[in-house]
């Protein structure tokens, strides 16, 4: 991927849990060590107190102000919270309003030309549902608040010497196979050559993996991949994209050999990215007009505040997106 001279916008997740702690501790650390360039979104008294314990000696710019400031944190203002909401720790409904607006105005941010992409720091679904927004991951909310069908935009994660974009994510399993169509995996495999294509992977090979164990066996566990992954398959391939399968996903990944893999429901891509990455995965929201991720593990509230938490997701994920 080429490098960009925009930065990276950064929002600080869920204002409860350890989002805005490695969100500072990131910015800190490209300032000190030499990276890509980031602007911090949130409110601005929440930056302000973690940078105070972990940068006292970097300014705060706000990057609505001419010109740069050399050697500070930049940040993007939201005001969506007050000093006497901010409780680290707890989760609730006004801290994952705060987050949606975070992110909001990040997107905005980006699409504005003033940032190459947005990187989310942990969300809490039960504090953004019980703020009366209904979410279920940031695929969903970027495909809102950028105007785009929520079917379009997938989760890639990415980690472990793994790309896996998910079809299908945060729902219910029967739910999720009963979505599951040709055009629903076309669709997917078209979001994942694009995203390769900006993370600076031309022509990739894409692995499909099966619905059913062993994909179907040939009908002896099931019809669904003859139906619904064989089809869609043989569509992409005479569209001149190399993709194989489908195969059940143990024997896939076991082979090997591909640039991504396309997994038909959460487990099938959490996993082995969970397993060999850990919480340095990071979550690639791919389809909409802004290259989005998240980090690959939660919010931590028992940690939260105690000035533990590590930031090294934060920082792998802006070295992705900014192809550093």
């Amino acid at each position: 991927m080429t490098q960009t001279n925009l930065p990276i916008a950064v929002t600080i997740g869920d204002p409860h849990g350890i989002g805005p702690e490695i969100a500072v501790k990131a910015a800190a650390a490209f300032l000190q060590g030499g990276g890509p360039r980031v602007v911090l979104v949130g409110d601005l008294f929440i930056i302000a107190h973690y940078a105070q314990r972990h940068a006292p000696s970097l300014a705060l710019h706000d990057v609505r102000a001419a010109g740069a400031a050399a050697g500070a944190i930049h940040y993007l203002p939201v005001e969506a919270m007050t000093p006497a909401q901010f409780q680290p720790g707890r989760i609730d409904a006004v801290a994952g309003a705060a987050m949606v607006a975070y992110a909001a105005a990040a997107l905005d941010f980006a699409r504005a030309g003033k940032a190459h992409a947005v990187v989310g720091c942990p969300h809490n679904e039960t504090a953004v549902n019980s703020a009366g927004i209904p979410f279920s991951g940031y695929p969903g909310l970027v495909a809102r608040l950028t105007n785009v069908p929520e079917e379009s935009v997938f989760m890639m994660l990415v980690g472990g010497g793994l790309r896996i974009l998910h079809v299908t994510l945060h729902e219910r399993l029967a739910d999720a196979l009963a979505r599951i169509t040709p055009d629903l995996v076309e669709a997917g495999v078209h979001a994942c050559v694009k995203a390769l294509a900006t993370l600076g992977v031309d022509k990739p090979r894409i692995g499909v993996f099966g619905i059913n164990p062993h994909a179907g066996e040939g009908g002896l566990f099931g019809d669904d991949d003859e139906r619904i992954n064989v089809p869609a398959v043989a569509r992409l391939q005479a569209q001149g994209i190399d993709v194989i399968g489908p195969v059940g996903a143990d024997v896939m990944l076991g082979n090997g050999g591909c640039d991504a893999y396309i997994a038909m429901i959460h487990d099938q891509g959490h996993i082995p990215v969970k397993l060999l990455a850990g919480r340095h995965a990071s979550a690639l929201s791919i389809g909409s007009d802004v290259l989005f991720s998240s980090v690959g593990h939660g919010s931590a509230f028992d940690i939260a505040g105690q000035g533990i938490a590590d930031p090294e997701a934060v920082i792998r994920t802006v070295r992705l997106l900014a192809g550093a």
